[in-house]
């Protein structure tokens, strides 16, 4: 199976420094970053943070002049390179990192052209930015915990559970409860395997991070809503899980 070549086109005007190695081992999961570009005034000493990251992460800046007072001159750059990306055929999808609202007719329409499109930014991201991604990252649940200190006494002590950005409120069960019930077969079980991706296309910022837990079965049994049924695949003792509604 061919790798995919991912670009990544950051606006530093609208999402912090912070945590980018963080970012692009989120984005090593999902393909090889071959091309990572990142656009802002660099005369600016509000972007001057950014850049010991870019060395250390191998980041190319891209210079753009504010020629205009209150317009980001950095947007109209990424859509022009990102389509000149796309026409090079040099890729299979993109990686935006905004928090801008501005990028959501470029998502849309490089998914039209069939890449795939990942989205990352913090959670004030306007929701139709996060709608036209195939998949939103919040860049505030990609923070690496601070590590404590402990005693001998204490070192068996479990971690601490990540702090959660969203709660599991009704509406993320009922999201859970629909999706399990659309992807039942006739006895009405559903394999986890593919529950998460379909939950994706629903909502795209959906991840089990968001809610404190690192994976989407530790949520599925926090809910306590599903019948949970673990079965050998026959392969070391890897097994199955499937859900059924109670």
């Amino acid at each position: 199976m061919t790798e995919n070549k991912l670009a990544v086109l950051i606006d530093a005007d609208n999402v912090p420094y912070s945590n980018v190695k963080e970012m692009l081992e989120e984005i090593a999961k999902d393909g090889t970053p071959t091309i990572k570009r990142i656009y802002a005034d660099w005369t600016k000493p509000t972007v001057s943070g950014w850049k010991t990251v870019l060395l250390e992460n191998a980041i190319t800046p891209i210079q753009q002049y504010s020629y205009t007072t209150g317009k980001n001159s950095s947007d109209s750059a990424m859509i022009i390179d990102a389509m000149d990306i796309l026409y090079s055929g040099r890729v299979n999808g993109f990686c935006i990192v905004s928090s801008d609202s501005d990028f959501t007719r470029l998502a849309t329409r490089l998914r039209e052209a069939g890449m795939t499109v990942i989205g990352f930014g913090e959670k004030k991201t306007p929701q139709p930015f996060i709608s036209a991604c195939d998949k939103f990252i919040y860049l505030e649940i990609l923070k690496t915990p601070i590590a404590e200190t402990v005693s001998n006494a204490k070192a068996t002590a479990k971690p601490k559970k990540e702090e959660p950005i969203s709660k599991v409120d009704n509406e993320t069960i009922r999201l859970l409860t629909e999706s399990v019930n659309d992807l039942a077969d006739e006895t009405g079980w559903t394999f986890l395997g593919s529950l998460g991706n379909y939950i994706l296309k629903k909502k795209p910022d959906f991840d089990p991070r968001n809610y404190g837990f690192p994976k989407l079965y530790p949520l599925i049994k926090h809910i306590n809503k599903f019948e949970i049924d673990e079965r050998d695949s026959g392969l070391n003792n890897i097994k199955h899980i499937y859900l059924r509604q109670k």
